[in-house]
């Protein structure tokens, strides 16, 4: 052990002499890339092996009828090993990354190096209505993160690392580098400096190409467009974006009430029998919510709604076109309960790709819906694919990740304006009902959420405990101003607390309350100070965010606060111990 702490500190100074800061993080940021990409290939693989099993094992339309029981399966599996095996828990892989930046200085635990992928592999594999993107990048975020530990950055790095790392998993799994640095910048709300660009394109450069060693050139959802837009079909996709804004807000809204309802159930039991009864049901009525869906997805780019009728009982109507946009819409509204029923029931994914197959329906349902009722000659396909464009601006509060990322997968720029035209209406459409997205809204609930206001994401990695100076002469209620002039004499502090004989904070003095007493010495043993003493009007609780302690010292106009915990004196935090942190912080985020 001692041999190897010894070989470390030999590289650290081998390094610190020999490798500027910039260099190092560029090597770092390819090698995070390529890992990354990695962890992409082996996810993949992995649902694809279990994905198999079933098919494999059974046949026919028994397999139909299982669709109840593959998801609770699944699931149960991935419990099981969160539960009894790691033993501890498997958060949502982008929330779990922002939550790391915005609260453990950019530190996820060992386990997500491999834990999202066993637990998503299976719960995806065996029909989890959710996707794979989420835990990509959360195994990404750990290798970069234990990387930043290992060689010891400072944490403006750690964030580029991870934000590096994010970059190079949506890179490989999309196989779209360019997408997967707005993704970054976007949704991990990096900041984009001359200096962080280039790693964050070395680090999806390297990704995608190791994606394409082990994965194929082949694109996830390749579209090739067949033409392209007029102007006369502008107000449709001005329309289309409002739809998929509103579509969208119904995502979220649907999204956090099912969570709320699971987060009430207290047994895992009952979480997972509940949960998985309702996939199994919705699966086994439209099959095209079984696992990913890229399957549907890709169909339904093609203009093909052959994947509604893969239930038996639709089969014979597929050519009736109203009972087409009816499967649609309802399989639109259901997705959305299927993924979270996913989620509550225990199981592990991402967000992304239910935000894709809801994106590529609601597309199609309106160009079906206006092609064959209102009479307009719209391009189906092209719709279909800006939908995905639309949900994504909408569900992740990401417009300009959904512009670039189905541009890169239509193999290029021919429908920008209209990417960018329903993107933005389903932006402002979705903003105008909810501040945040589905990645967001529970950190932004515990005001623990990064974002690209400078002043706020300082003060929301900065903690309350930090900032406690606890060097103050505690009094008691029943001492006198001897006690104080006694206290006087060997504090270089001009506040004392008092507290009761079980700590609880009863009352404070400052020097300039008890001034004109110091000098009259026939007063020393007769007044004491519950006399004199009073109770501070605004105080700071340890749990308060930095946010609430800025407003308390503005509302105040003190300069020093106590921090009381349940009635209990815990010390004081200054006006300047809070402005030199966060000038600290300001430098520590200044890239050079």
């Amino acid at each position: 052990m001692r041999s190897e702490i010894n070989l470390l500190e030999k590289f650290h100074r081998w390094r610190n002499k020999n490798l500027s800061t910039k260099t190092f993080i560029i090597i770092l940021s390819i090698i995070i890339g390529i890992a990354s990409g990695f962890g992409a290939v082996i996810l993949k693989n992995a649902v694809k092996l279990i994905h198999n099993i079933p098919s494999n094992v059974f046949s026919g339309n028994i397999n139909h009828y299982l669709y109840f029981v593959y998801p609770v399966f699944g699931i149960t599996l991935a419990v099981l090993f969160i539960r009894f095996i790691l033993k501890k828990p498997v958060r949502h892989g982008i929330p779990n990354v922002l939550y790391g930046i915005s609260r453990r200085k950019g530190y996820l635990g060992k386990h997500n190096l491999f834990s999202s992928i066993i637990t998503s592999a299976l719960t995806v594999g065996f029909g989890g209505s959710v996707g794979l993107e989420g835990p990509t990048v959360a195994t990404g975020a750990a290798i970069g993160s234990q990387l930043s530990r290992f060689f010891r950055l400072e944490y403006k790095y750690v964030v580029l690392m991870l934000a590096c790392a994010c970059s190079g998993a949506m890179a490989a799994i999309f196989k779209a580098p360019i997408a997967a640095i707005v993704f970054a910048v976007e949704v991990i709300m990096i900041d984009l400096t001359t200096f962080s660009l280039i790693p964050l394109l070395l680090a999806s450069a390297s990704a995608v190409l190791t994606s394409y060693l082990f994965l194929g050139m082949d694109v996830l959802y390749p579209f090739e467009v067949q033409s392209t837009f007029i102007l006369n079909d502008i107000p449709f996709y001005v329309v289309l974006g409002i739809l998929a804004g509103i579509v969208s807000v119904y995502f979220i809204k649907m999204y956090m009430a099912i969570e709320k309802i699971f987060s009430k159930m207290k047994k895992a039991t009952v979480r997972l029998l509940v949960g998985g009864l309702t996939i199994g049901t919705l699966i086994f009525v439209f099959p095209s919510l079984y696992g990913e869906g890229y399957e549907a997805i890709n169909s339904g780019l093609a203009g093909d709604v052959s994947y509604l009728f893969e239930n038996p009982l639709f089969e014979p109507f597929n050519d009736n076109l109203y009972l087409i946009l009816g499967l649609l819409f309802l399989v639109i509204i259901f997705k959305v309960i299927a993924t979270s029923a996913t989620f509550g029931a225990g199981g592990v994914g991402g967000i992304f790709a239910p935000t894709l197959f809801t994106g590529v329906n609601t597309g199609l349902f309106f160009a079906l819906f206006t092609k064959n009722i209102l009479g307009f000659n719209l391009n189906v396909s092209n719709f279909a694919l800006i939908g995905m464009a639309g949900l994504i601006a909408g569900v992740l509060h990401a417009p300009l990740t959904g512009i670039f990322l189905i541009a890169d997968i239509s193999g290029g720029y021919k429908l920008f304006v209209p990417l960018m035209i329903t993107a933005t209406f389903s932006y402002i459409t979705v903003k105008a009902f909810t501040k945040n997205s589905v990645y967001t809204f529970q950190l932004a609930l515990r005001k623990q959420l990064v974002t690209h206001h400078k002043d706020k994401h300082v003060l929301s990695i900065m903690n309350v405990p930090d900032l406690i100076e606890k060097d103050f002469v505690i009094l008691n209620s029943n001492d006198t101003i001897r006690n104080l002039v006694d206290a006087i004499s060997v504090s270089h502090r001009n506040l004392f607390p008092i507290t009761d004989h079980e700590g609880i904070m009863v009352g404070m003095l400052k020097m300039d309350d008890v001034r004109h007493l110091i000098f009259k010495q026939e007063t020393y043993d007769k007044i004491k100070l519950k006399e004199i003493m009073y109770m501070p009007e605004h105080w700071i609780s340890p749990h308060d965010s930095m946010e609430e302690v800025v407003k308390k010292f503005e509302d105040s106009g003190r300069y020093n606060l106590a921090v009381i915990d349940n009635g209990k004196y815990v010390g004081f935090i200054s006006r300047a111990k809070v402005f030199s942190n966060y000038r600290k912080f300001v430098k520590d985020f200044s890239h050079d």
